[in-house]
């Protein structure tokens, strides 16, 4: 069982490759594709990321790898989604999602791909794609999104369409969901509705400080349709037993959400006979009393947001170098280079992208989320 990561430039794009093996055969790849060229019009770049793409997944993975999910992230949805989705509906069956989070690298888009091998990929007739394989069934989902009148409103209507949804599958938002996003157009403003509505749609579903939350990110991200104020991303699995799933907390460094009014878990490690994959939410530079750390400076911020997840990683059994994928959110672009020379010089093996978005709250300059695996050696569960 090995880790293993491939970085390289083919025609203005650059690619990178982190790979995992498991002793039950399959394998899985995060895909991170950035343009290097910003001086090219949209539709160039977007050609250079499909070819790039398509040359990845035919010479650097097996032929039987499959994508089981896929985000882009654009400088301007509203004059870019539409080439996109075009693409996307000629050459894939993927779930996909599309945000406005521009990379900060001056281009107009990125993407980030998954994919896994041995998987039966089919989408079902409620919207959810399911990738199911040795007893297991996940479910991805993306771009998730509808036109209520605020965003309290949109937000009470995802959740509570995706629980039929998962119902539909014989699944429960408590005990199947995994990890979600939600991506709030003017964050600073429409983030309380965000938060109102998942606390009490959690309410109704046992979801409480007693039990537990779900994984998450909420971040500033818009949709192509300036009138879509919220849209969300969600991964489910049916088949885990209640003992396969492990909530975070890191307490040395992080307090429990609910204590500042939100309902989320920090992370949560979910382990298969072969691997445990390991699920870290969006995470800034915060204290273990909910507190923002080292405000108005980003570099000591973007130090404390690393430590604190090398702290959850660690809970889990993993540490930075097991991280396959990472997203790293700025709130001002004209902290990119400070940022990107930091990663550079301390994590210079991190598999990431950085774009654009603003955080929750109005002092945290940076978050990032990211994904980790490492091999188990569970025989009481079955293998991925």
């Amino acid at each position: 069982m090995t880790l293993t990561t491939k970085t390289y430039e083919h025609d203005t794009i650059h690619v990178q490759i982190c790979s995992f093996t498991g002793k039950g055969g399959v394998a899985e790849y995060q895909l991170l594709m950035s343009v290097t060229d910003p001086c090219l019009p949209f539709r160039s770049q977007l050609e250079n990321l499909q070819k790039a793409y398509a040359k990845a997944v035919t010479e650097e993975l097996p032929a039987h790898a499959m994508a089981v999910f896929r985000r882009y992230f654009l400088s301007d949805a509203t004059n870019q989604a539409d080439l996109v989705t075009e693409w996307e509906c000629e050459n894939s069956c993927c779930p996909l999602s599309i945000v406005q989070q521009a990379p900060l690298n001056g281009s107009k888009i990125a993407l980030w791909a998954y994919l896994q091998t041995e998987m039966n990929v089919q989408n079902c007739n409620n919207g959810l794609a399911e990738v199911s394989h040795n007893g297991y069934r996940h479910f991805w989902e993306g771009g998730a999104a509808n036109k209520a009148s605020n965003s309290e409103y949109q937000t009470r209507l995802l959740l509570n369409n995706y629980i039929l949804l998962l119902t539909e599958e014989r699944c429960m938002l408590a005990a199947n969901c995994i990890r979600t996003w939600f991506f709030v157009q003017n964050v600073d403003v429409n983030y309380s509705g965000v938060v109102k509505a998942r606390k009490e749609v959690f309410i109704t579903q046992g979801l409480t400080e007693k039990t537990h939350y779900i994984s998450s990110t909420g971040i500033e991200g818009r949709h192509a349709d300036p009138n879509v104020l919220v849209q969300m991303d969600s991964y489910a699995v049916d088949g885990l037993q209640p003992e396969q799933i492990r909530f975070l907390y890191a307490p040395t460094h992080l307090n429990p959400t609910y204590e500042y009014g939100v309902t989320f878990e920090r992370g949560t490690a979910v382990t298969y006979g072969d691997r445990k994959q390991i699920f870290i939410s969006g995470t800034a530079s915060i204290d273990n009393k909910g507190e923002i750390v080292y405000p108005g400076d980003i570099v000591k911020q973007t130090q404390r947001m690393l430590e604190n997840i090398e702290a959850l990683l660690q809970e889990a059994g993993a540490g930075m170098d097991d991280i396959t994928q990472a997203i790293v959110y700025l709130r001002d672009p004209a902290d990119y280079q400070v940022v990107s020379q930091y990663i550079e010089n301390h994590y210079p093996s991190l598999p990431h992208l950085i774009v654009h978005a603003p955080v929750c709250r109005p002092g945290w300059l940076i978050e990032t989320e990211c994904m980790a695996v490492i091999p188990a050696d569970a025989p009481q569960f079955a293998c991925l």
